[in-house]
């Protein structure tokens, strides 16, 4: 569920940046949460249950 989340994260962070210019810094926190998503889902591996 992390890893779709960060997908979508980072395809709506590249739409935004390549088209919307203009507000980077807010476009560019996109790409930040992405980032922690991938590193939370990269530490807490796949639990079984």
């Amino acid at each position: 569920m992390f890893l779709i989340l960060a997908l979508v994260l980072v395809i709506l962070w590249a739409g935004g940046f390549f088209a919307f210019h203009i507000a980077g810094g807010l476009i560019h926190l996109l790409i930040v949460l992405a980032v922690i998503m991938v590193v939370i889902h990269l530490i807490q591996g796949r639990r079984v249950l």
